[in-house]
């Protein structure tokens, strides 16, 4: 969202990045990122590029933590017919499996299962995918490793899909931007925008702080895997899936960019990109999707 004032766009400081209160990190898997690594990501790694993370995926320490964010989330069944308690059923084992799989490169994600569900205000349905549960947990210890590299980077007016923001953070800000002075409004949706982004440039803005070649050739998997519709199966050419863990994170990396652009332009925008928000939050911000 982009608010003027009458005359010009008014310029609200947001500093170069997050202050320590938007910043608070108690989210962070502290199995994984611990005090040196923290201590790390502040001052800044060189060229803001991170190596040798995919050996912090395999750890079936992180997949444990990334199994526990997956049966708390629940969720239904993907292609493969196996539901949280049956994975939970063998849970010593699957998760040493995926952990041998990761670490040997012969780990292979499973069709999605693409179901629709109803799009508030329309008529229209709104495509969602579900992975499999192994898939789900592989991509929440993907999740966990490299949502604080890419936190770093976001900006303080961006509000879907991130650790303890949510709508109403975003509402607060719209109206402290009204009572500054601000006059002018542009709402701008980006239809479909899940399934539009394109894979290389995706994978470019990854590359950007990822230099892990098996991490992002894991991370491709993901974005290439088969989508099973009925009996009808396809390969995506663009587009995460909604549904997917990591897909909300790779969107805001994605539009991050568009964040940086308008901050540097002078303009102020805030963004909310959750599509679950309750309708009437939705209606009652602007928003760019």
């Amino acid at each position: 969202m982009l608010i003027e004032s009458e005359n010009k766009a008014v310029e609200v400081s947001c500093g170069t990045k997050q202050t320590e209160e938007t910043r608070t990190r108690d989210w962070v898997e502290r199995s994984i990122w611990t005090d040196r690594m923290l201590e790390a990501l502040d001052k800044g790694v060189k060229g803001e590029v991170w190596f040798s993370l995919i050996d912090k995926v395999c750890r079936a320490k992180t997949l444990y933590a990334a199994w526990q964010a997956v049966k708390r989330n629940g969720g239904s069944a993907g292609t493969d017919h196996e539901n949280v308690e049956r994975f939970e059923e063998k849970l010593e084992e699957n998760i040493n499996k995926l952990s041998e799989e990761l670490r040997t490169e012969t780990y292979q994600p499973r069709p999605i299962k693409r179901t629709y569900i109803d799009k508030p205000g329309s008529r229209e349905k709104r495509p969602l995918g579900i992975p499999t549960v192994r898939d789900r947990v592989v991509q929440s210890a993907i999740r966990l490793v490299i949502e604080p590299i890419f936190e770093r980077q976001f900006r303080p007016r961006s509000y879907g899909f991130r650790p303890n923001r949510g709508c109403k953070d975003a509402l607060r800000e719209v109206e402290r931007m009204l009572k500054a002075g601000y006059t002018h409004v542009v709402d701008a949706d980006l239809k479909a925008y899940f399934d539009s982004i394109p894979h290389g440039r995706l994978m470019q803005d990854v590359q950007r702080f990822i230099a892990d070649g098996r991490l992002r050739k894991l991370i491709e998997s993901f974005l290439k895997q088969d989508v099973l519709d009925g009996l009808a199966k396809w390969t995506p050419e663009t587009g995460t899936p909604q549904g997917a863990v990591i897909s909300p994170l790779l969107a805001n990396l994605y539009l991050h960019p568009v964040d940086q652009a308008m901050e540097e332009a002078g303009y102020t925008m805030i963004r909310y990109a959750d599509d679950c928000a309750p309708r009437r939050c939705w209606k009652e911000a602007v928003m760019v999707y």
